[in-house]
């Protein structure tokens, strides 16, 4: 089965063993996550969520990407800021895809 999930603000194309990283779920490494809001299961489409559909997965990690670079300057005002940014992600499992 193959569904489309909504999670984080963002849509994932999904299928049972393929593993996403998300935006940074509050689950600890080993338990368990739920997706309730899907919007599409093997092209059935919802309006705007499908309400007897759940995506099961399991938390495998959480931990931050790489390091970007920000850098801002001015021309001829000698002003110049360099920042970095690590955004947190959690990678996630996904086990099941249960149609009720």
């Amino acid at each position: 089965m193959k569904a489309v999930i909504e999670t984080g603000g963002k849509q994932y194309y999904v299928e049972e063993g393929s593993v996403i990283y998300v935006e940074k779920l509050d689950q600890e490494a080993g338990s368990k996550v739920k997706f309730d809001k899907v919007l599409m299961v093997n092209g059935n489409p919802g309006r705007p969520y499908l309400t007897n559909v759940e995506v099961l997965g399991e938390v495998v990690k959480n931990g931050k990407n790489k390091k970007i670079k920000i850098f801002k300057y001015n021309a001829k005002k000698n002003y110049h800021k360099t920042q970095g940014h690590r955004q947190p992600y959690t990678k996630v499992e996904i086990k099941k895809i249960v149609e009720k």
